[in-house]
């Protein structure tokens, strides 16, 4: 995967720093929120999978409350207006789909597209974090790895009743991600976090994932296209 060396001048103190952070800690803490409440209300839905949900709805609570303390660990307030308002579109599709008892575009929006946009700005934030922050992001990391692989193989279980849910939903949502990734490029490059080595490290996990699921390489490619066509 692709990673930063850590910078030997990064000042974690500088205002410019702790400017930056704000939003990026808040991004991640509501990140891990939209998890808990997504799990939460899935297991109201996925008949026999109802405790395993709640555990991992459990799980990104526990991510959450680690994300808060590494923010007052740099003296620093999250900008959570700023995260509600980066999440809105997501956080509008997962409770439509869900309205709409679209349990697959659920579980993509979720356990797919915000598990891999958390995994790969975690893989590249961890070589640029202060020491407290790192210690807890490899945690987090690992858990998301297990999170990604409950849509994995739900999905991959009913692969071909959900493939053309799947490839609406994936149009829908992809496209999404790089809108996002564009409005934290600047504040992200000031914690020395590549927009093009999140952007790789996300292809590479989301593209993984289709692919476990059932999707062909040529079919993989495709969906990914989508995201990018509609970004460019």
């Amino acid at each position: 995967m692709p990673t930063l060396a850590a910078s030997p001048v990064m000042d974690f103190q500088s205002e410019t720093y702790k400017d930056a952070y704000s939003r990026i800690n808040a991004i991640v803490i509501e990140g891990e929120l939209e998890a808990n409440d997504n799990y939460t209300q899935l297991s109201e839905y996925l008949n026999g999978y109802k405790d395993e949900l709640i555990k991992l709805a459990k799980m990104e609570k526990k991510h959450m409350r680690g994300f808060q303390a590494c923010g007052k660990n740099l003296s620093v307030t999250p900008d959570m207006p700023f995260a509600k308002a980066f999440f809105s579109r997501l956080h509008d599709n997962f409770q439509t789909a869900l309205a709409a008892d679209k349990l697959v575009t659920c579980l993509l929006i979720q356990s797919l597209i915000i598990e891999t946009f958390a995994i790969a700005a975690y893989n590249i934030y961890i070589p640029v974090a202060d020491d407290f922050a790192k210690k807890i992001t490899e945690g987090v990391v690992k858990d998301e790895y297990m999170h990604l692989n409950f849509g994995e193989e739900w999905l991959k279980a009913n692969f071909e009743t959900a493939k053309a849910e799947l490839e609406e939903a994936n149009r829908a949502n992809l496209p999404l991600v790089w809108k996002m990734l564009n409005e934290v490029e600047k504040d992200a490059a000031v914690l020395g976090m590549e927009k093009e080595a999140l952007v790789e490290d996300f292809m590479i996990t989301y593209g993984e994932a289709l692919g476990n699921i059932g999707f062909t390489a040529r079919e993989v490619m495709k969906l990914s296209a989508q995201g990018l066509a509609a970004a460019a």
